[in-house]
């Protein structure tokens, strides 16, 4: 009887082994949420048919991930906005132990520095008509990167080509954006490089789409590491004309499968050094590319995406046949390096430095249009800067007048003084406007001389009032000649 029982409990503890396995372990640990972009039917330009296939098998692998997906398709201005809305309040809602991560493929354009993911619905007739009608990739990152998360992960499969004649003007690819500048946490990853073009690709997919669903399935890869391998894949499939390019800020590990502490063997032919090297020198790459063949070497540069690495490898390989596309890629680098630098700065010099370099590149004509913006502002420092000199050395005059002034400091006492005496000269009219009434007091000789005659006694009430009082005295008889002679005396003094 205990038989079928033990095997039983063997057969559950078996299956729930299997299904521990088959399951991703950093799902159960962390929230993952996704939303998907695929823009295809274009309204105004040609579609582009691979992006709905790109989002359709980037669903399908976040979705085996552990990622609870929201697709979305073909989405005009306001529709993206508000998908963009929803999916930050999910990530809201979530928790701060939330990964959260975009997915975006369609076309994307870079005006004036900043990169724009297209609707669907966009009918430009300017360049200036972008910004009213694209929708920017700042917001996306800047709405994410506001929210409480373990990670922020974008993926923009949005550097092909221009498709829009009105826009001209515009420069090819999309600008650099440094997530460091930013909330820490984020990883941006871009098809190619800054201000280069991505292919659709011929098959059903683009390149960097069919790169990303093939490596991010292996196990226990951490995510630098598969974005490394997918730019090494991208760039064999497209024999070096397309160069995938990623920024992190990450403070926290991230495997698409896998447990976190699980390791994996790197790249073939790529060492430790590869896969970490950001801050390598060229002779760095010098000594480290020496006698590789130049193959291996390429894999080496390409892994790591950065100036030092393909300096060296163009001076150590210059007679390969890959070399002269590495030169184009690294003077593109260097040039969008500065380009991001002008614009972040945001300075007529700035702008000045940047053309003095680079004054026939596609962002020339963006970069002088930008310096006539900045220089009216630029022009108005000078006047501020020079008038605040002025109330500081006025203000410091008055306040020690015992010590003797500095050379620098003379010429700005003659000034105050006139103004000093014109103030004491002024005050004495005002004292002379006050005493000036009482000039007008000859009344009061009538009121001392009543005071004066009010004291005496007696009946004659005519040493308080004047004109009844002579009558009164003589109606009376009363001692009236004497009362009257006294009073014709008072009356003569009077």
């Amino acid at each position: 009887m205990r038989r079928p029982v033990l095997c039983n409990l063997f057969l559950a503890s078996g299956l729930l082994a299997l299904t521990q396995l088959m399951t991703p372990t950093d799902a159960a640990a962390e929230a993952r949420l996704a939303l998907v972009i695929g823009q295809s039917a274009y309204r105004t330009v040609p579609e582009l048919p691979n992006a709905a296939n790109d989002a359709k098998g980037m669903t399908e692998l976040l979705g085996s991930a552990g990622f609870t997906v929201t697709t979305a398709a073909n989405l005009a201005q306001n529709e993206m906005r508000q998908a963009i809305s929803d999916f930050a309040g999910k990530v809201s809602a979530s928790g701060a132990d939330t990964v959260a991560l975009v997915f975006y493929a369609g076309h994307g354009l870079q005006i004036d520095g900043e990169n724009y993911l297209v609707p669907v619905d966009l009918d430009p007739k300017r360049e200036a008509d972008i910004p009213l009608q694209g929708v920017r990739l700042n917001d996306l990152l800047n709405t994410l990167g506001a929210l409480p998360t373990r990670a922020r992960i974008f993926m923009l499969d949005a550097c092909r080509n221009n498709p829009f004649p009105a826009l001209s003007g515009a420069g090819h690819g999309l600008a650099i954006v440094d997530t460091k500048a930013g909330a820490p946490g984020s990883f941006i990853s871009y098809s190619t490089s800054p201000g280069a073009e991505a292919e659709d690709g011929s098959g059903i997919d683009s390149p960097y789409t069919t790169a990303a669903l093939t490596v991010a399935k292996q196990p226990n890869l951490p995510i630098e590491e598969v974005f490394k391998r997918i730019r090494v894949a991208v760039a064999q499939s497209t024999d070096g004309r397309q160069i995938p390019w990623e920024s992190s800020s990450l403070t926290t590990d991230f495997r698409f499968f896998g447990e976190t502490g699980s390791q994996q063997p790197s790249l073939p032919g790529a060492g430790s050094m590869a896969l970490a090297s950001g801050t390598r020198s060229v002779e760095d790459w010098r000594r480290d590319l020496q006698g590789k063949p130049a193959m291996v070497a390429y894999e080496l540069v390409i892994t790591d995406d950065t100036v030092p690495a393909y300096q060296a490898y163009i001076e150590l390989y210059a007679q390969d046949t890959r070399t002269p596309r590495l030169r184009a890629v690294l003077e593109r680098r260097r040039q969008m390096l500065a380009w991001e630098r002008a614009t972040a700065i945001n300075t007529r010099a700035s702008f000045e430095a940047y053309l003095a370099n680079w004054d026939n590149s596609d962002l020339a004509a963006t970069a002088r249009r930008l310096l006539l913006r900045v220089q009216n502002r630029n022009y108005a420092l000078p006047v501020a800067a020079a008038a605040t000199p002025a109330p500081v050395a006025v203000a410091m005059a008055p306040t020690c007048p015992c010590s003797t002034p500095s050379p620098p400091a003379t010429p700005v006492n003659p000034a105050v003084a006139p103004i000093i005496k014109k103030r004491v000269d002024d005050t004495p009219p005002k004292r002379k406007v006050v005493e000036t009434p009482p000039k007008r007091r000859p009344a009061p000789p009538p009121e001392e001389v009543v005071y004066e005659r009010a004291p005496p006694p007696g009946p004659p009430p005519g040493a308080v009032m004047q004109g009844i009082g002579i009558g009164i005295g003589l109606g009376m008889g009363m001692g009236g000649r004497g009362g009257g002679d006294n009073y014709r005396g008072d009356y003569r003094r009077y």
